[in-house]
């Protein structure tokens, strides 16, 4: 006997019963994206090996142990994106968006992938919304882009079940300086740290600070901290966007540990986490990439972005009971016809309906059946009315409308006033 085709593990089926309450996050975001100004970029899903290992960064788990990567028949090393920001780098060299100093406010959606234990809130196929803009090198879009993401929480209900960390990490030279002194400073206690810390201390250090270790993080309390070692010009761009967030009031506690597992960033480094969803608890997270353009061979520009899960924040409306009731799409309408000859006389009338009521839901019977199955499936539908044509409507030009969720008589209305007398009802509703 063959063996049952499952999904690939950490990869899983959004269903019918789910994909509602991702199209209304997806759909509230792109409408606020809208509003600031962002445009819609569309990115591959397989991007050339290189430019995530030049642009994430060698000695990152991402690149040393996460990404899905082959030969394809050319013999060329191919990865499934793990992440957006590299590729719309590249497409915007490419393209050349970002020359002669250009603006470009862009946002994206899609499937990355990484090579992870699944587990509630991470798998191995996952969605992201992404956001970046380039050739904006003040503190100002930085407080933009988390402003816009604190309107977005308030949108759906959840401003309270976030908090704002916030951290800079200067420039390359003071990274630099700063990662001498922490190695420095670890290395003299080398024993006390776990396996992983051992191993980073070498490829990448900063990844250190972030170690979910205890017995690790109790060492880093008295080590060196990166804000000690910020460049003068990194610490007035921290001053401006905690003055800009300040007057916005928005609440934000500085995390001097942030650093986020991406070799590109530097200066700004910000996440959105909660305490709702145990373990995975960063539902959104971006900061400041200037140097990783002209990485990829382009002319020095300034870049900031962020992305957020788009499962967690599924998961995080679901914990907190903000799912909208009013998302499942169901009909106004639910149209049952009874023999032949009204079945082809319905299917001429409800396109008619859409016609001149584009807005309307409206449900056609299919598969024919009794009064009482097609009745039954009306009301199962949701739909506020059931329209009837049989025989007898079809001699008289007339449809019954039957009320479902109200208390009322069925009514006869003609074919030509049919459209109205919806309308009428379904506006008010």
């Amino acid at each position: 006997m063959s063996k049952t085709l499952q999904a690939i593990r950490g990869m899983n089926d959004i269903l019918p019963g789910q994909t509602p309450v991702w199209r209304y996050l997806e759909g509230t975001f792109a409408k606020l994206l809208d509003s600031y100004g962002y445009s819609e970029i569309r990115l591959p899903i397989l991007e050339f090996t290189e430019l995530f290992a030049r642009g994430i960064g060698e000695g990152t788990d991402v690149v040393d142990k996460e990404m899905y990567t082959f030969l394809d028949r050319n013999e060329e090393s191919l990865t499934l994106r793990p992440e957006g920001t590299a590729g719309c780098v590249r497409a915007v060299l490419e393209h050349g968006l970002s020359g002669g100093g250009q603006v470009q406010k862009l946002w994206y959606a899609g499937p990355m992938f990484r090579y992870e234990k699944p587990q509630k809130g991470r798998y191995r196929q996952f969605h992201q919304i992404g956001v970046e803009v380039f050739n904006q090198p003040g503190p100002d879009i930085d407080a933009e882009l988390i402003v816009l993401t604190a309107r977005l929480w308030k949108l759906l209900g959840m401003a309270d079940a976030v908090s704002l960390q916030l951290n800079s990490l200067g420039s390359s030279e003071a990274r630099a300086a700063y990662r001498n002194a922490l190695v420095d400073y670890l290395q003299a206690r080398f024993d006390l740290l776990d396996e992983d810390s051992q191993r980073r201390l070498t490829t990448n250090p900063l990844r250190i600070l972030d170690s979910k270790n205890a017995q690790t993080q109790a060492l880093l309390a008295d080590a060196p901290t990166l804000l000690d070692y910020l460049d003068e010009e990194s610490r007035r761009h921290f001053d401006g966007l905690r003055a800009r967030l300040d007057a916005a009031g928005i609440a934000y506690q500085i995390n001097p540990k942030l650093v986020r597992g991406l070799d590109y960033y530097g200066r700004t480094v910000f996440e959105w986490v909660t305490d709702k969803l145990g373990a995975q608890g960063t539902v959104c997270a971006g900061g400041r990439y200037d140097g990783l353009v002209s990485q990829f061979g382009g002319k020095p520009t300034p870049g900031v972005g962020f992305a957020m899960g788009v499962e967690r924040l599924v998961l995080l409306l679901e914990t907190l009971g903000l799912v909208p009731d009013s998302l499942a799409a169901t009909p106004h309408v639910y149209v049952c016809a009874f023999g032949e000859a009204a079945e082809l006389a319905a299917l001429t009338l409800v396109e008619g309906l859409r016609d001149r009521l584009p807005q309307l839901r409206v449900w056609l019977n299919a598969g024919a059946g009794s009064f009482k199955s097609q009745f039954k499936k009306a009301d199962k539908s949701g739909a506020r009315y059931a329209l009837i044509l049989g025989d007898d409507e079809l001699t008289s030009r007339v449809v019954g409308c039957k009320p479902l969720r109200e208390d009322g008589e069925q009514q006869s209305v003609c074919w030509d006033d049919l459209a109205s007398w919806l309308a009428e009802r379904i506006e008010s509703a």
